[in-house]
């Protein structure tokens, strides 16, 4: 069974639909029979999906029920581990489900979501609020340090018991039915909120072009990408651009047409705030009352207080030092770069003051003075199998794995590519899938996720792990090229990866990512350390026609470019930062959700040429997702990686001994034992900001 927490995190994702069909053939009901035990993907069909909920939460409750009616004394074997073993059907539905729904949804999908949504989120209140099971759960947890049980059980029994206690366990009757009513109610707005940003991004506005003049500055795989997005769309002989980053990026970036970038850039920024059927406003001024009333029926007097006690941060205080002391260095300098911009305006002739659409246009030009290469001169380097074949190297390099494709076996689209991934024994250890190609039909964004997570209580489980980016499609030679922020990206997702991939725990809900939020970035960004390093860059960055490596010179001005706009990056994040934790220390309802978001923006000083990463409309991550006063995570875990490759720094970027150490107790740990137990056996010490600073080039602010 997954932890608790997790069962209600992904109710908020996950989705299903009625149906009175015989079930016999369903693929959910019995072994798969396929290697690996990898799910069948071209046998399940989506009225698979319901039957499969419903069974899994019946045989789940059975077993629940089983527990709790045991005439032995509870102990950690008959309750703990039970309880873990608990709900085999409900989880193979669960892992297939929540990855197809965000990467490959389509309408019946959609209306299976409204439908489950609640189902699922009342199934997880009955047994987080199950009082006979806690009583076993507190019986096992009030003698566990007579059991004689290793360090992982000890933390299996604790944070078991911690989940049930932050589920309201200890509450009266009377509070419980209020509880499991918000919960339900705040799963379904969710998943609402999540449909209408996708309908609202994928066909809401486009920026239709006719005039093929209207193209200029723009690169011409940029006009083909936007030529076939037309056509596809029944507009050929047009172009057509979306409010999505994969498309409005580059326009933003390359195009002369100031009033053009201005429209695109609109159409994103108003991404559910629209006043029309996808509005998302009053979406999320429901939501955050919400948590305050579940916060406070739990006893705290926030959301965030709620939130925060189960992190490594553990207070807002700590969470606000942190954004505090990168907030005002990042902000200095951003308020360089927009006078640098304001000056080469002003050279060029422009009678206008620099605004938000015009950041990305003048930014790419001040770097091409100051560095002397554009993104499109090292774009050609950067082919999307040439990049990842970069990373897998890195990988086998730092922990003794290698990756050998596979074209056998199942998957969920032909365009998603699979491999074996072995240790040194040749032993297959895990299974990654890659699935890095825009479509209308994906969530935005990038992310991983499992089909399977690693375990060994019942036998090896192997992880079943999954990589989703949204890349743009093939050029006309038939390659995808990336920016060198995609190529980040790409080593981003792939440290989450390997954070699922390397798991060595025991049992399943302590393996791999099942740690907190403000953890779970850190292997993810430590990998990306390795994405800009000058030898790995060598290694995969070849031409995609010729072959030829990038040039010494290029390389070394990407080097030296590291540092460029990082006032504006810092200050974009700290921004949407700071407003999820603004909607998240609520006491009391927000009555109009832009004047909130305005007046919190502009008490923090934000200059108008910059724009928070996310408006609330479209703050996926804390409202239709598992981050909601957890966006700071990124930057928590940036302190953490940024001192992490110290040793790799002074060592080596290959240095065998901090390598392994890295693997042991970061990458395999899993959550395992305290978090920053774990970061100081590997460290030696607990983190500190001042490299942080440095790489991002604010220690001289």
């Amino acid at each position: 069974m997954k932890n608790l927490s997790t069962l209600i995190l992904l109710t908020t994702i996950s989705f299903g639909c009625t149906n009175t069909q015989d079930t016999s053939m369903n693929p959910f009901f019995t072994e798969y029979g396929t290697p690996y035990q990898i799910p069948p993907f071209e046998k399940i069909k989506e009225e698979h999906y319901m039957p499969a909920f419903t069974q899994g939460m019946k045989e789940q409750l059975e077993e629940i029920d089983v527990i709790t009616n045991d005439p032995e004394s509870p102990s950690f074997e008959n309750t703990i581990v039970e309880l873990e073993r608990t709900g085999e059907t409900l989880d193979k539905v669960s892992d297939v489900f929540f990855n197809l729904v965000s990467s490959n949804t389509n309408d019946q999908m959609d209306s299976i979501a409204a439908e489950v949504t609640p189902k699922l989120s009342a199934h997880s209140d009955a047994i987080s609020l199950n009082k006979k099971l806690f009583s076993r759960v507190s019986s096992v947890y009030a003698q566990r340090n007579d059991l004689n049980l290793n360090t992982e059980q000890m933390r299996l029994v604790e944070e078991t018991y911690k989940d049930f206690i932050r589920s309201g366990v200890q509450l009266d009757e009377s509070s419980m039915e209020k509880l499991t009513k918000i919960n339900q109610e705040l799963s379904s707005l969710s998943v609402q909120f999540d449909q209408n940003l996708l309908k609202e991004t994928n066909e809401g506005f486009n920026l239709i072009i006719e005039d093929e003049n209207q193209l200029e500055g723009l690169p011409d795989d940029f006009r083909d990408q936007a030529a076939k997005l037309a056509e596809s769309e029944g507009l050929s002989g047009k172009w057509v651009f979306k409010p999505t980053r994969v498309s409005m990026y580059p326009f933003l970036t390359y195009s002369t047409q100031r009033d053009l970038r201005e429209k695109l850039y609109t159409s994103y920024v108003k991404r559910g705030d629209n006043d029309n059927e996808n509005d998302n406003k009053d979406l999320a001024i429901k939501m955050a009352d919400l948590r305050v009333q579940r916060a406070n029926i739990l006893g705290y007097d926030t959301h965030a207080d709620y939130v925060l006690e189960d992190t490594m941060a553990q207070n807002i205080g700590r969470v606000k030092n942190l954004l505090d002391q990168v907030w005002e260095p990042g902000l200095a300098r951003a308020k360089k770069e927009s006078e640098e911009m304001q000056e080469l305006i002003q050279q060029e002739g422009g009678n206008f003051k620099l605004a938000a659409w015009d950041w990305w246009h003048y930014s790419e030009k001040i770097r091409q003075l100051k560095y002397d290469f554009s993104e499109e001169e090292i774009k050609p380097y950067f082919s999307e199998v040439k990049v990842l074949q970069g990373a897998f190297d890195v990988a086998t390099r730092l922990f003794d794995i290698t990756f050998h494709e596979r074209f056998d076996l199942p998957k969920y689209r032909d365009n998603i590519r699979t491999f074996e991934v072995k240790n040194l024994e040749g032993e297959v250890i895990g299974i990654f899938y890659t699935d890095y190609t825009i479509r209308s039909n994906k969530g935005g964004g990038a992310w991983m996720n499992t089909f399977r997570s690693q375990s060994k209580f019942d036998g090896i489980q192997i992880p079943l792990v999954m990589n989703t980016c949204n890349f743009p499609p093939p050029n006309e030679d038939g390659v995808v090229l990336l920016s060198f922020g995609q190529v980040t990206t790409l080593f981003h997702e792939f440290g989450h990866a390997l954070h699922g991939l390397l798991s060595d725990a025991t049992y399943p809900s302590l393996s791999g990512t099942n740690v907190t939020r403000d953890y779970v970035e850190f292997p993810s960004q430590m990998m990306e350390n390795w994405a800009r390093e000058p030898e790995v860059i060598a290694n995969y960055a070849k031409h995609f026609q010729t072959d030829e490596p990038i040039p010494l010179e290029l390389l070394d001005k990407i080097s030296k470019a590291s540092k460029f706009n990082q006032g504006f990056a810092t200050t974009e994040y700290v921004a949407a930062s700071y407003l999820d934790m603004a909607w998240h220390t609520l006491e009391d309802k927000v009555e109009d959700a832009n004047v909130f978001e305005r007046q919190t923006l502009d008490d923090l000083g934000l200059i108008p040429e910059i724009a928070s990463r996310y408006r609330s409309t479209y703050f996926a991550h804390i409202f239709a997702g598992g981050y909601s006063m957890g966006y700071y995570s990124y930057l928590w875990t940036e302190v953490l990686e940024a001192d992490a490759f110290e040793p790799f720094k002074e060592k080596g970027i290959f240095d065998k001994e901090t390598a392994d150490k890295l693997k042991k107790y970061v990458y395999s740990a899993g959550n395992t034992d305290d978090l920053m137990t774990q970061y100081v056996r590997y460290r030696g010490a607990e983190p500190k900001i001042e490299p942080l600073l440095k790489k991002r080039g604010l220690d001289k602010f």
